[in-house]
């Protein structure tokens, strides 16, 4: 089955550059990969010029002037410009396992969407990661700081519990979701009036939840890593939790602000 992958990223190449790197080494390649850019400087797109060369597949690279956090309409015109049935989105700052397209692909059923989990990894290790430009990276690997979402084991992963078909705020991880296009597209997308830090994936999720699409929870597979950063401003995440409630309590499935309202982008 094709998938398009949709990576989400704002002004840091270097770990973009991991990022690459860990879906270049992937058992199976997306049919493109789709960079949803909130701004960035141009050292990104130096940075996606040069994979361009070592890829096979299209790369669009979809950027939006910097005016603030504004992640949903970017992601919005990413899933626009996505050409598969399926999508697979993650951060510009995780390392995903070499087999992390393969399971998610494997794993997708209709009538469901897949929500993963991710390893955090500490400032250290981060660090040398960085600086080494390495990718090398595993479940028994130094500075893990919750290490059992490192553990890859698809035997285990059967008995796992894993579909949830009412809405809850233990939602989505942006960094590691997959869905079905037309799905997503049924709801209106990415909400646009959540700005600013937190609760987009989630009350996105609570939304195709609301539809019917139930949310599949993958444990032991789909492993991916996450660099170690500075957390965003949070000033605007109490408002963005009320829109969550809201959406949860009130069964909402469509937003009136999202896919339908198209926003001018340049593609690189």
């Amino acid at each position: 089955m094709q998938c398009t992958l949709i990576i989400a990223t704002y002004n840091w190449a270097e770990a973009l550059t991991l990022c690459l790197k860990s879906v270049l080494m992937q058992t199976v390649l997306p049919s493109e990969i789709i960079i949803a850019d909130d701004g960035s400087r141009f050292k990104t797109k130096t940075v996606i010029d040069a994979y361009r060369k070592l890829f096979t597949l299209p790369i669009k690279h979809l950027w939006q002037k910097d005016d603030g956090f504004r992640k949903t309409i970017i992601l919005n015109e990413a899933i626009r410009a996505a050409n598969s049935e399926y999508i697979i989105q993650i951060d510009g700052d995780i390392i995903i396992h070499p087999s992390f397209i393969q399971e998610h692909v494997e794993s997708a059923r209709p009538g469901f969407y897949i929500r993963g989990s991710r390893t955090l990894i500490n400032k250290e290790t981060t660090a040398i990661l960085l600086q080494n430009n390495s990718i090398d990276i595993s479940f028994f690997s130094a500075g893990l700081v919750n290490r059992m979402n490192s553990f890859h084991n698809g035997f285990l992963s059967v008995f796992h519990k894993t579909i949830v078909k009412s809405s809850n705020k233990n939602g989505v991880i942006g960094c590691n979701f997959s869905y079905w296009k037309k799905d997503v597209v049924a709801i209106n997308g990415y909400n646009n009036d959540i700005i600013g830090w937190g609760q987009e994936d989630s009350e996105l999720g609570a939304r195709l939840i609301n539809n019917g699409i139930a949310k599949r929870n993958l444990k032991y597979k789909a492993i991916c890593f996450h660099l170690f950063h500075s957390y965003f401003s949070r000033e605007r995440d109490a408002l963005n939790k009320q829109l969550l409630d809201k959406t949860i309590d009130d069964k909402i499935i469509q937003c009136a602000n999202g896919y339908n309202n198209i926003h001018p982008v340049d593609n690189f």
